[in-house]
């Protein structure tokens, strides 16, 4: 039983609970309202408060959101397009041509050798790092001086 009292108290904490509570006297008589209504119609109005509510909290998130798409869109139209994408991209087809065969053939090499048959027992895999960081060095030292200048 105790099991049982542990899970209960958990999801009491975790999980939020909404309580309804009455207006006090004084509110309602400086809104001009009687306290006092038959049982009718104070579970009309009550009915009645309670889709107005619902109403006006669906129309307050919608403004939301369209403020926050609104934003969303003006700073999107702020910000410069990144150069260093197409200048990577350059360095790579212009001086590091080179690097760049070599790391798209030792990728053949690996594909081609994945397909064997026994691929996942062998003691050596080849891998393309070598290649990697010599393609990335050359590039990076072909962008960098010229990418910082253009950020200044």
């Amino acid at each position: 039983m105790a099991l049982a009292e542990l899970w209960s108290d958990l999801v009491d904490t975790l999980l939020p609970t909404a309580s309804a509570e009455e207006e006090p006297e004084s509110q309602a008589s400086e809104v001009g309202e009687s306290t006092e209504q038959p049982a009718d119609k104070a579970g009309e109005a009550e009915e009645a408060d309670a889709e107005d509510g619902a109403e006006a909290a669906e129309e307050t998130e919608e403004a939301e959101e369209e403020e926050e798409e609104e934003e969303e869109e003006d700073d999107e139209d702020d910000e410069p397009e990144d150069p260093a994408p197409a200048m990577r991209e350059a360095a790579a087809e212009g001086v590091c041509h080179e690097f760049k065969h070599h790391f798209e053939e030792c990728q053949a090499r690996v594909m081609k050798e994945m397909e064997e048959p026994g691929y996942d027992d062998k003691e050596y895999k080849e891998d393309c790092v070598e290649e990697f960081f010599h393609l990335n060095h050359c590039i990076d030292q072909q962008v960098a001086p010229v990418l910082f200048s253009k950020l200044k």
